[in-house]
């Protein structure tokens, strides 16, 4: 490229192309602005630099410093580091002279800006590796023509560009020139080896707000002006609000005043334009407007409210019935059929079938669910913690009526999500809230309201049957019972689809009115253990070592050209045997009882070796030890986090969660009784990694699908029972582990 090619002016033209520029569907948009702060010295307190706005992920500060903004929702998996983190790779910048920032939602300028299915480094890979490279290129570009040098004979390290003389620039230097430059169409992007930030530790960007209890979560949100509500919804699923009285609620010091709403709610969910399958409730709720939380809690308790049967009043003696009866002969959907699994069990020389349960799981966030939303003539502000903001945008503008150009959805930092704050039913309440009353209000919910009037993960039934014939399966039949909805995209076609020759997937569900959704892993939360836990029994039965079984199966779908079987056999076998050898599968000392367990979800293979000890009689789980294949490790620290939590998450609700209902009544309000794992029952956990080149893959979810089924076969090992119910707690002694 010459000097004088590379001597850009601004234009339309070039500020087009700029903005066009799209990597993966992530695009680069350029302005001028300048921040008008003095000038300062270099400093470690990054946020008070001159920085000047680059495009849409970066600013650079005349110092070198650079600040980089994260697209996507940050809910303890880490993204909100690990995404700037390849960005800075591919710019070349020291770490620690980074600072990041949540971006607000932008469809402009950032796509996919949602937290969901272990997918955000996986879907923003290569679009932000590009974001990173072809800022950096520009910046080289904006110095060759301050040298009147080729481009090709300059380089970058580190912030600093050097060309062939060895003269340097910073980053910072050539920052304002390289704002206004075309943008390159191809960049080439680093090789792995060539990484310095990418596989490195790094501290979570928030860690420092979070220890010293710095406003960062959505309940530390707040504006001038604004007012607290709280809301009373219906105490059972099927009821309605009939009548209410606002006498005592009132007389609470610092209530404002009691309002209903409803209506929008009911007219949304009317039109059909509800995209989530979960059920929104179409009863009026009231809402109590006070001058703080404590006075609007305490007001809604005040309330006395009359509520009526709009529906059946369901419990779970009726769906365990309505489950089963699926099981036993009712209609069932196929997902996944191949060759003739009624031929092969009619030949079989023996077949085995198992029942497993599970329960309804709240999601137990740890930060309770709460909105902020200020709806004005001109705008409609919304801020807080939510997985999906520009369905929440979506939402406004159909509830509201108003143009997606108004509405403008701020993300803050979540204490948990784990799907629950995929579905804005809260995000619908604020807003209602602030258009009726006409003021910006913060909702803010209990404990006792997350629990009790949440979005659960469903009961679900698996019944498991497998055909043996001259020591080989030769047939396998899963079927799935659920409440509301079945498994959905590819998990039929996960392990053992490809591995068996006659294999058949069928679901049916019945449809209740309690409200269901997204689980952490969605239904390979519990189907992982329940398949895992089959395996381990049909090990059993064939006389065959559990980990050498899963190897062998996986030698058959290795050549496999269905598009639909997405998990690799290789892979998995390499993380499978990764595990056996850490975890000391087989050779473990006098007393200690191993299970194992491998499953592929949200694109990850990972494979469990769990370690069970048996105390005054008690199996107890000591140690689990994991492998996972989850490609290209961003950040190591945040990695292994996010596989311990999956872990320790998957064994405590396999043990002990359990959520019931009577008279469509949830059977617990609070930590008293719902039972959680507890910090003197949490194994110790290692983690491994795979090593490879290939692209990341996810990792908030996939390591807890395992971990129950590794549990369930160490406890077998140890007191010889087969565990077929979650919570584990109650095939067990619950007298006893409770």
């Amino acid at each position: 490229m010459s000097t004088q090619e590379n001597k850009v002016t601004f234009s339309r033209r070039n500020f087009l192309r700029a903005s066009a520029l799209a990597s993966g569907g992530i695009m680069i948009g350029f302005n001028l602005f300048t921040a008008c702060k003095p000038n300062v010295k270099p400093s470690v307190d990054v946020e008070n630099l001159n920085f000047n706005d680059f495009n849409a992920f970066i600013k650079i500060s005349d110092e070198g410093y650079v600040t980089i903004y994260s697209p996507n929702p940050e809910i303890g998996q880490g993204v909100k580091t690990s995404m700037p983190m390849i960005i800075a790779e591919e710019l070349d910048v020291e770490w620690d002279k980074v600072h990041v920032i949540q971006a607000p939602l932008d469809t402009k300028n950032y796509t996919r800006q949602l937290a969901g299915g272990s997918q955000s480094i996986r879907q923003g890979w290569t679009a932000l590796r590009q974001t990173g490279a072809t800022t950096k290129q520009m910046l080289i570009n904006a110095a060759a023509v301050k040298w009147e040098v080729e481009a090709s004979s300059c380089s970058a390290s580190k912030g600093i560009i050097t060309n062939a003389n060895g003269d340097k620039l910073g980053y910072g230097e050539v920052v304002k020139e390289a704002a206004i430059l075309e943008v390159p169409e191809n960049v080439t992007l680093k090789k792995t080896s060539e990484f310095s930030i990418i596989g490195k530790d790094a501290i979570n960007v928030d860690v420092e707000k979070i220890v010293t209890g710095k406003p960062l979560f959505g309940l530390d949100y707040k504006e001038e002006g604004m007012v607290y509500a709280a809301v009373v919804r219906p105490p059972s699923f099927g009821e309605e609000l009939e009548s209410f009285k606002v006498s005592e609620a009132k007389k609470v010091s610092g209530v404002i005043d009691v309002v209903t709403i409803g209506e929008k709610a009911r007219n949304f969910i009317e039109s059909g334009k509800n995209n989530w399958t979960f059920k929104l409730s179409k009863s009026d709720k009231v809402v109590v407007l006070a001058e703080n939380t404590w006075a609007a809690i305490k007001g809604a308790k005040a309330i006395k409210a009359t509520w009526r049967a709009a529906s059946e009043l369901e419990d779970t003696k009726l769906h365990d019935e309505k489950l089963l009866s699926l099981l036993d002969g009712g209609k069932l959907d196929v997902r996944r059929e191949d060759g003739d699994v009624k031929k092969a069990f009619s030949e079989a020389d023996k077949v085995i079938e198992r029942t497993y349960h599970s329960p309804f799981l709240p999601h137990n966030c740890m930060e309770p669910m709460n909105f902020f939303a200020n709806v004005t003539s001109e705008k409609v502000h919304l801020v807080g913690p939510v997985q999906t903001p520009e369905y929440a945008a979506q939402v406004a503008s159909e509830m509201l009526g108003r143009n997606l150009e108004q509405i403008h959805v701020e993300m803050t930092r979540m204490g948990g999500g784990f799907g629950r704050r995929l579905y804005g039913d809260f995000v619908y309440e604020a807003l209602e809230i602030s258009d009726k009353i006409k003021k910006p209000i913060k909702m803010v919910s209990t404990r006792e309201e997350d629990i009790t009037a949440g979005i659960y993960r469903p009961a679900i039934k698996y019944r498991i049957a497998a055909s043996i014939k001259d020591g080989k399966i030769t047939g396998y039949h899963l079927k799935e019972a659920a409440i509301n909805d079945n498994m959905y995209g590819l998990i039929p076609h996960f392990f053992p689809a490809g591995c068996i020759p006659n294999y058949k997937v069928s679901t049916g569900n019945y449809k209740s009115n309690i409200s269901t959704g997204a689980w952490r892993a969605p239904y390979t939360n519990f189907l992982g253990y329940a398949e895992q836990s089959f395996f381990d029994e049909l090990a059993q039965e064939l006389e065959i070592d559990p980990v050498q079984l899963r190897l062998d199966l996986l030698e058959n779908v290795k050549k496999t050209k269905d598009e639909k079987i997405q998990y690799s056999g290789k892979r998995m076998q390499d993380a499978i045997r990764l595990a056996a050898e850490k975890g000391n599968w087989g050779k473990s000392k006098q007393g200690v009882y191993q299970g194992f367990s491998a499953y592929y979800s949200h694109n990850t293979h990972v494979a469990e070796v769990a370690e069970v000890e048996l105390k005054d009689g008690v199996p107890v789980v000591t140690k689990v030890v994991a492998a996972v294949d989850c490609g290209i490790v961003i950040n190591p620290t945040g990695a292994k986090n996010q596989v311990v939590g999956g872990v320790i998450d998957g064994i405590g609700h396999a043990m002990y969660g359990n959520l019931t209902f009577n008279g469509g009544k949830p059977s617990s309000r609070n930590f008293d009784n719902y039972r959680l794992i507890r910090i003197n029952e949490t194994p110790k956990v290692e983690v491994y990694f795979v090593e490879n080149e290939i692209a990341p893959t996810g990792l908030g979810e996939p390591g807890l699908p395992p971990a129950g089924g590794a549990v369930a076969n160490a406890i077998h090992k140890a007191i010889g029972k087969r565990l077929y119910k979650q919570p584990f707690v109650e095939e067990l002694n619950s007298n006893i582990l409770s």
